[in-house]
């Protein structure tokens, strides 16, 4: 009895991960998708996503302020949420759009909830859907260079024919982070690399949205067709960088399957029959909201309880 051990409270599983650690590494996994951003579309984009980031992270400085909480600003998620937020604008948009998406998302969407961790949606895409219900003409305006084009998608959406060819180089009108899909994977594949993120949810997402667009387009198996969809409207940023987030996901790896399926059936389901082109966003917030539902569905029975013990 003299060599007593000292039992503390559970959880007792430790880790060298830290939230700020994980935060750097998507940071840094962004910044691909948003240097392409800034080539293609000039100071604006610069101007918007500083402005954006900024916002972010002065909303949450002054929210603990005023409410006397701690300062919570070295987990770098303010500024993951503004530079996404960001990645999600229109090169066009005025500069006070960054300022009033980054207050909604850290405010509104994240600290009156409790900050990180309690969320109940990804605070950029609850920031991205705010904006263009409340400001739709200019969220829907990809201007380039003083000239209005048609996205690929509602190109697409009127059956008109589409430059694949200019989807894969990027040249294309959209948001200033989901034009190229090529520095969009190669953000997704550093973070599967470092073990921030693995493939179950994109991949359910990418694959069952490729089923239902083969089911249900009208199309079948065309490649050209499908290829368009997977390179435009930000379908590839939303499954890599926003379907992943740990505060927003189910927590078991058979709710995350069911969470990705789902999320490409309500995308597909949103470009196909809905009134706009696009439809990531609105599939991931309503996503979030099942996914209590869902972790209560797929959580693993305790020991000893509802289930059936074995014979000796």
């Amino acid at each position: 009895m003299d060599k007593l051990y000292n039992v503390s409270s559970n959880p007792h599983i430790r880790s060298k991960v830290t939230t700020s650690g994980i935060m750097f590494c998507v940071i840094v996994a962004l910044l691909p998708a948003a240097g392409f951003g800034i080539f293609r579309f000039g100071l604006n984009a610069l101007l918007l996503i500083g402005v954006t980031v900024a916002s972010a992270v002065l909303s949450e400085f002054l929210f603990n302020l005023i409410t006397k909480r701690k300062n919570t600003l070295g987990d770098f998620s303010a500024i993951v949420t503004g530079l996404l937020l960001a990645l999600n604008l229109p090169p066009a948009a005025p500069w006070w759009i960054g300022v009033v998406g980054g207050f909604f998302a850290i405010v509104v969407v994240k600290m009156l909830f409790g900050g990180l961790g309690q969320n109940f949606m990804n605070p950029a895409l609850g920031a991205r859907c705010f904006l263009v219900i409340s400001f739709a003409s200019i969220m829907t305006n990809f201007a380039v260079d003083g000239v209005s084009e048609a996205t690929p998608l509602a190109l697409l959406k009127a059956g008109e024919p589409v430059d694949i060819v200019a989807m894969a180089r990027g040249f294309i009108p959209g948001t200033i982070g989901e034009i190229s899909v090529i520095a969009i994977l190669i953000g997704a594949c550093f973070l599967i690399l470092v073990g921030v993120i693995d493939i179950l949810i994109p991949g359910s997402y990418i694959v069952s949205f490729v089923i239902f667009l083969v089911l249900f387009s009208g199309r079948g198996f065309d490649t050209t067709y499908i290829a368009a969809h997977l390179s435009g409207g930000g379908l590839m940023l939303g499954a890599f960088f926003m379907a992943t987030d740990y505060v927003t996901r189910p927590i078991t790896k058979a709710g995350q399957l069911i969470y990705g399926i789902f999320l490409g059936v309500m995308t597909g389901i949103f470009r196909l029959f809905g009134p706009s082109a696009e439809g990531v966003s609105f599939a991931i917030i309503i996503g979030n909201l099942l996914v209590p539902l869902i972790d209560m569905f797929t959580k693993p029975r305790f020991f000893g309880k509802g289930g059936v013990r074995n014979n000796e």
